[in-house]
């Protein structure tokens, strides 16, 4: 059971990669499928993120298409488990996603995220795919260390400013700058 629940994890890493990647990147892809217009807006207005009806519906999706032939390889209980990691996963992929962008986080975890996904976001969308974790970059060769995160102005997330001066809060220029 514990094996089936982790496999359906590594299976959402594996998909979150592939989804972003190719259909969120790939000029191919991008306007032939729903995630791909929802991708574009997210990286266009920064703050925007697809309805959570949409994002219910993906759920759904997933179980649907995993669970009968989790069950039929596997069996029932390792079936459901095989799903339960992999639907499992993608809801943690959700919060934490938005999480990145609307809320500071704490620990080194929180800080990496933010700096391996927002490197994605303002210099190369090319690199760095995976949010929940650099895994799949590795292996596809698509990962890069960020150095120092220069955010565009327009797109800067509230948490990174300071409300009086509009500039990065001191605390995290370290790691951020503005430009534009």
């Amino acid at each position: 059971m514990i094996l089936a629940f982790v496999l359906g994890v590594l299976t959402w890493s594996l998909m979150e990669y592939v989804i972003h990647r190719w259909l969120g990147h790939d000029r191919r892809w991008v306007k032939k499928t729903p995630f791909g217009s929802e991708h574009t807006a997210h990286h266009s207005r920064g703050n925007y993120f697809a309805p959570s009806w949409k994002k219910a519906l993906a759920t759904l999706l997933f179980v649907g298409v995993a669970a009968p032939p989790a069950v039929l390889i596997a069996g029932v209980e390792a079936g459901f488990a095989y799903t339960g990691g992999l639907v499992g996963f993608y809801l943690v992929y959700e919060a934490l996603h938005r999480l990145l962008h609307v809320w500071e986080g704490v620990g080194p975890y929180a800080r990496w995220a933010r700096r391996h996904h927002f490197f994605h976001h303002f210099h190369d969308p090319k690199l760095n795919h995976g949010v929940t974790s650099p895994l799949w970059d590795l292996v596809f060769g698509t990962y890069a260390r960020p150095e120092r995160i220069n955010v565009p102005k327009k797109l800067a997330m509230r948490w990174l400013l300071d409300p009086t001066t509009g500039q990065v809060r001191s605390p995290l220029l370290r790691d951020y700058s503005l430009r534009g």
